[in-house]
This record gives structure tokens, C-alpha cells and sequence, in this order.
């Protein structure tokens, strides 16, 4: 991938104002998808993600418009908080705990990251998209930073107990990642977009001790389940959202967006994807 003749691979960050800014000197479009993710990274560093999810897209942005580029942003179901709606749509109002609990301050940033998106639209002009992700998972993603699917298929490929962090009665929708990137890019090819704030994401509804017994039996793994206690996984204090299901009409009705991939054919490829991982790393160390 590296290699094709249409790629540059740059590496960098989205604090570097001069790195970015130079960077959307060149393009037409940005999608900005750089962000401090994943419940372990926003407890354990909660000010730096706070500062490099509130001035990195600030600094996108900014850019952006300085050299008229348009822009996605990546925003998260997160923003929602703890509204349990089944079916929550663009307009529903968020439910946000403290803003002195480190939980909230990812989705807090990314709202205003929205809020920024939104009024460079209406009052510089800036044509810009909004993105509500709901759980995109697929081949590559690490379960370093929280993520379930990845940590759950490591551990059961393992033959490791699949933590269960919480009660495990908590709903998640997951959607692939061959299906999200799909909408992204007809999202942004289509003007009526501009300006407005999409969810993107499954609405097969599964609790996560549900999906622990999924990806055994897809894998068919002999491994048992445990449950962790937030406090211990997290720290004392951790709140967490009961439900997060979209309602995804807004996509489907102005691109056809609808997932065609099932939640057996996520456990199925991160799976295949790990496994040829572990080959790679054999393979070299020979």
C-alpha cells in the first residue's frame, strides 16, 4: 500500500500547525480522522487528549479554509453520552455526565469539534461534513487502546478468558470498517452534506457479554468469560453509556448508506487479520 504511485505517507501530528497547514496547501479534500481514541487513553492521559482533540481539529480547520479545501470530521457516538434512546438521531439532545469526571471529556471535546465544524460552515463558507461514528471496527484495529472487538478475538484466538468489563449488559452497535469508508468518501462527494452531522454505523443491537459469547462461538473458542469490575479496569468512578444504537436514516436517505456486513464477518476478518499478523511475526523472527 505504501508503494502505490498515488500515496505519500507523511508522518506527523496534528498539533503541527506548519506540518498541517502545508498539507492542506496540496489537497482538495481532508479527511480528518486523527484523534486521542479509546476509554485507557482518555483516562490515563485526559489532558493531553483534551488538548490534542481540541486544538488538532482547530488547527485542521483552520487550514482548511485558508486554502479552500473541504473537510470531514470524525466525530464519535460518544457525544450522546448517556441518552439510551434506541434509534438516536442527529437532533436528540446529549446526556453528559461531569465535566470533573475524565469519562466525559472525550465526548465534550469532540462536540465542540463539531461546534467548530458547524459555524466555519455557516459563517466562513467552509464545506464541511460531521461524522458520528458508531463502533467502526475491522482488520488492523488494536485493542490496546479499549477497543472490545480486537481485545475479545486476541484473547479467545489465545484461548485467553474474554474480560467483561462492567455488568456486560452494556448495547453496542458495530459496523465494518469496508462499510464506513464507502459513506465517507459519497458523503463528501455530495454538496447537500455540507454543513450537516451524520451517524455511521450498525444497528444489530448486542451486549457486550453477548458478544463475547458471539466471538467464541464464530471462532469457536474454548474460552470462558470473566468480568472486571469498572473500578478495576478503569479506576473508581467510571461511568459508562447503557446503550448506543443510531438511527441512520439521514445517511441512508441522501447516499444509500446500509452496512452489508453482519457482526459474524467483523469477528471473522479482525480474527484473520491477527492471525496473519502472528505468521508476519514468526516469519521475521526466524
Amino acid at each position: 500500500m505504501l508503494n502505490h504511485p498515488s500515496l505519500q505517507f507523511v508522518k506527523g501530528s496534528i498539533l503541527d500547525e506548519s506540518l498541517v497547514d502545508d498539507l492542506a496547501s496540496r489537497v482538495h479534500t481532508i479527511y480528518h480522522l486523527a484523534a486521542a481514541v479509546g476509554t485507557f487513553t482518555i483516562i490515563d492521559k485526559t489532558l493531553e487528549s483534551l488538548h490534542t482533540n481540541l486544538h488538532g481539529t482547530e488547527r485542521v480547520i483552520t487550514s482548511a479554509l485558508r486554502h479552500g479545501a473541504r473537510v470531514l470530521i470524525a466525530s464519535t457516538s460518544e457525544i450522546y453520552g448517556k441518552n439510551t434512546k434506541i434509534g438516536l438521531r442527529e437532533d436528540d439532545d446529549r446526556h453528559i455526565g461531569s465535566p470533573l469526571k475524565n469519562r466525559w471529556s472525550y465526548a465534550e471535546a469532540k462536540a465542540i469539534d463539531e461546534t467548530l465544524a458547524y459555524l466555519y460552515s455557516v459563517e466562513h463558507g467552509l464545506q464541511t461534513v460531521i461524522v458520528r461514528l458508531f463502533n467502526t471496527v475491522g482488520p488492523r484495529q488494536t485493542g490496546r487502546y479499549g477497543m472490545v472487538i480486537p481485545r475479545f478475538v486476541r484473547q479467545a484466538l489465545a484461548g485467553e478468558p474474554l474480560t467483561v468489563f462492567g455488568t456486560g449488559d452494556q448495547i453496542r452497535c458495530f459496523c465494518h470498517v469496508h462499510d464506513v469508508v464507502p459513506a465517507l468518501r459519497a458523503l463528501m462527494a455530495d454538496s447537500r452534506a455540507y454543513g450537516q452531522a451524520f451517524n455511521i454505523g450498525g444497528t444489530e443491537q448486542v451486549s457486550i457479554s453477548q458478544l463475547a459469547e458471539r466471538v467464541r462461538t464464530v471462532l469457536r473458542s474454548s474460552s470462558t468469560t470473566v468480568r472486571v469490575p469498572y473500578e478495576s479496569a478503569y479506576g473508581a468512578g467510571f461511568e459508562d453509556m447503557q446503550r448506543r444504537v443510531p438511527d441512520c436514516t439521514r445517511a441512508r436517505q441522501l447516499i444509500g448508506f446500509q452496512p452489508s456486513r453482519s457482526l459474524a464477518d467483523i469477528i471473522r476478518d479482525v480474527a484473520a487479520d491477527q492471525l496473519a499478523e502472528s505468521v508476519a511475526q514468526v516469519a521475521a523472527a526466524q
